[in-house]
């Protein structure tokens, strides 16, 4: 049997996903109180500009005071799509106290402050769902925390960020350079005015720490990420790339070491196999690659970004937690018992493209090649062009440390023979 009295909701924001998220709850009112068990009723929309025209919105409902709204007593969760750091966690830990529960799209919050939110949920024995924090659309928490529960995942690789992919994949299928791939992105509206947050890998790095604290139920923050941006790959990098048969991502990869013993999490522009799934991702979509012992290897792909995707992944959220307040109980929260140390870039093992600038004459090769062995890297591959006096010499390492790379780098450009390092990146995905 259905309950007639509704179940109260509280919007703090109201912008492209906002309003998606009030045009849902209104549009598809039967079917949420049917999947329910219980009407919802929007009570209060807390924005910024309240003379704007918010189609569909009742503007009684308009308010500046999202402290009030929160702190109402009768609202039974806040979904929170404002972003940010403050005032988003004051908000959200005020609904906690005064008895709401809360839906977060908050990427950036979370993974600074995650640990303080869920042990402020749990204390007030509330929900916090996030699935809109990472990949849109996408189902990827939710199975991470709920249907992968049983098993250990060893790896998280992903794409997550469409604006990046964007531009990637501009680059290698048209030719065109960083700018020329950004310019079209901003025009497409799939770059901010400012996209700093997306080229220099700020966004993906906080969804990284996000997967990997819910992979490895250990506690992540975005701290631990490191980080590295997409704006020097150049057309060159997309070049060497196909010589290789492979593509450039910018991934964020989260790793359980191979003694099981730590974690690693970081975001970086990274070459990748054309026969791997994520090097068929195109335009602004996301994809996760998740590997663990039972199930093997499963990709999450879709929309990554947009007001209707990410309103999806709050719905299905808010559905989630309103059932749970029926039934007077809570679902699954914050889960670190593992509390791993998370180790940082200079243990990672990966294999590397390395491109020097070197002067065409003998001898050069058994150079580059002795240093490479002092610090224990193995080559591959090496490749060699030249011309009048000056060549390029292209090296593939197999599987070494990012602190042995870099001890290696550090050593050649003190080589005469070496007039610069062009480009180093990272070979993932094999």
């Amino acid at each position: 049997m259905m309950r007639t009295r509704p179940l109260k909701v509280a919007l703090l924001g109201c912008g492209v996903v906002g309003s998606e998220v009030a045009r849902i709850m209104t549009t598809h009112a039967d079917d949420l109180a049917a999947r329910i068990g219980a009407p919802i009723e929007l009570a209060g929309v807390a924005v910024r500009r309240p003379s704007k025209v918010r189609e569909g919105i009742d503007p009684a409902l308009v308010t500046t005071d999202a402290t009030a709204l929160v702190q109402r007593g009768d609202i039974d969760v806040v979904v929170e799509v404002i972003g940010g750091i403050e005032p988003a966690r004051s908000l959200i830990t005020s609904a906690f106290e005064h008895g709401a529960s809360v839906v977060s799209a908050n990427k950036a919050l979370l993974a600074q402050d995650g640990a303080a939110l869920h042990a402020a949920a749990e204390q007030q024995g509330k929900d916090l769902y996030y699935e809109a924090a990472v990949a849109g659309a996408i189902p990827l928490i939710r199975p991470l925390r709920e249907s992968l529960a049983g098993d250990k995942v060893n790896r998280v690789l992903g794409i997550v960020n469409g604006t990046t992919n964007f531009i990637l994949d501009k680059m290698d299928s048209t030719g065109a350079g960083y700018q020329e791939a950004l310019d079209e992105a901003t025009a497409l509206g799939y770059a901010e005015a400012d996209p700093t947050a997306d080229v220099e890998g700020f966004d993906a790095a906080a969804k990284a720490a996000i997967l990997a604290g819910i992979a490895f139920h250990t506690r992540v923050r975005l701290d631990d990420v490191y980080r590295e941006g997409m704006t020097e790959v150049t057309a060159a990098d997309f070049a060497s790339a196909r010589n290789m048969g492979c593509t450039i991502k910018l991934l964020a990869i989260c790793e359980r070491a191979e003694d099981g013993g730590s974690v690693t999490a970081r975001v970086h522009p990274a070459m990748i196999p054309l026969s791997h799934p994520l090097a068929s991702v195109r335009g602004a979509y996301n994809a996760v690659f998740v590997e663990s012992d039972a199930s093997g290897q499963l990709m999450f792909y879709g929309p990554g970004a947009g007001g209707a995707p990410t309103a999806s992944a709050v719905l299905g959220d808010l559905v989630a937690v309103c059932r749970n307040r029926l039934n007077s109980t809570t679902g699954p929260g914050e889960s670190a018992y593992a509390a791993l140390p998370v180790s940082g870039m200079g243990e990672v093992v990966t294999r590397y493209h390395i491109s020097l600038d070197v002067a065409d004459k003998p001898g050069v090769l058994a150079q580059v090649a002795t240093v490479f062995a002092e610090h224990g890297v193995s080559i591959d591959t090496v490749r060699q062009q030249g011309k009048d006096g000056e060549a390029s010499l292209v090296v593939v390492t197999h599987r070494a440390s990012d602190a042995a790379l870099t001890g290696t780098v550090e050593a050649l450009r003190k080589l005469d023979t070496v007039r610069g390092v062009a480009s180093i990146m990272r070979v993932e995905g094999e």
